[in-house]
This record gives structure tokens, C-alpha cells and sequence, in this order.
């Protein structure tokens, strides 16, 4: 796995200023296309692995990745401009709106996050999780990062 740090969850496919055009073939994606990544510890607590699902020469107002995070791992708090859809892929984990109780999402469950609310979401402090992040570009920018959650805010 190549050790590069990313800057943003799934902001580095930001393809809202890629040309409009309508592909003239369906394209296929190989495993591996593009190395898996360890997220950046300004936006992530704990091992958190990033693989990018499309390809950079699609034109599409998403960015779409498989987000692995290990035991105890977590986003920081955060928000996405025109909202975010999440589907577990494995594991069990922890998603959380500001303000309310944390929700506990399994493998095969799908979460809709509304554009531009505060929260944060990774695996239960025993159990890693995947999942697929769907998130929808407005302007360039798929998301807000603020403050890393606490251990205290994690546990709560």
C-alpha cells in the first residue's frame, strides 16, 4: 500500500471544473487502478485506508471511495455541501449527527447524511468497517472539515 496521506476524504476526485461530456463507452474500473491511501490525520483518528472508486477522467458532480477503518478509527467532525450517502460494506460501525445519540450501522445498511450537516461517522471501538462514501461536489468541494472528534465524544 503506498503511504501517502490524503488531503480531504474523497477530495481528491473533486470533478466539478472536469468538461461536461457523456462517455462514449461504458468504462471499467480494474482492481488496483489507484493505490490504496491512508487518510489524513487532520480529518481522521486512527488507521483509516482510502480506495478511490472512479477513475480522475470521469466528469461526474461525486467522488466516490471504499473507506477502511480500522477499531477505534473515525472521521473527524464534518459536512458535505449537497449531502453524502454511505453503504457498509463489512463490519459494524458508528454514525453520529451533532447534538444527537450515535447510531450503530451494520454491513449492508445504507446512511443518507444531509447536505450540510455536522457529523461524524467510523468503525466501533471493538469491530472495524467499510464502506462505500458517495459524496456529491458543489463548487469544486465535497466537504467541510472541522474539529477531530475526542475520545470522550467517540465513547459517549
Amino acid at each position: 500500500m503506498k503511504k501517502t496521506l490524503v488531503a480531504a476524504t474523497l477530495s481528491t476526485m473533486a470533478f466539478a471544473d472536469a468538461p461536461a461530456a457523456r462517455p462514449e463507452n461504458i468504462t471499467v474500473s480494474p482492481v488496483g487502478a489507484a493505490p490504496s491511501v491512508l487518510a489524513d490525520p487532520k480529518n481522521f483518528t486512527g488507521n483509516v485506508v482510502v480506495d478511490m472508486l472512479l477513475p480522475g477522467s470521469l466528469s461526474t458532480p461525486a467522488s466516490s471511495g471504499l473507506v477502511t477503518f480500522a477499531p477505534g478509527a473515525r472521521t473527524a467532525w464534518h459536512s458535505h455541501p449537497l449531502g453524502q450517502m454511505l453503504i457498509v460494506t463489512a463490519g459494524k460501525g458508528w454514525v453520529q449527527q451533532e447534538g444527537q445519540e450515535r447510531q450503530e450501522i451494520r454491513q449492508g445498511e445504507t446512511v443518507w447524511i444531509p447536505a450540510g450537516m455536522k457529523h461524524w461517522h467510523g468503525a466501533t471501538a471493538q469491530n472495524a468497517m467499510s464502506h462505500h462514501a458517495i459524496t456529491y461536489i458543489q463548487d469544486g468541494k465535497n466537504a467541510e472539515w472541522m474539529e477531530l472528534v475526542s475520545d470522550e465524544q467517540y465513547l459517549d
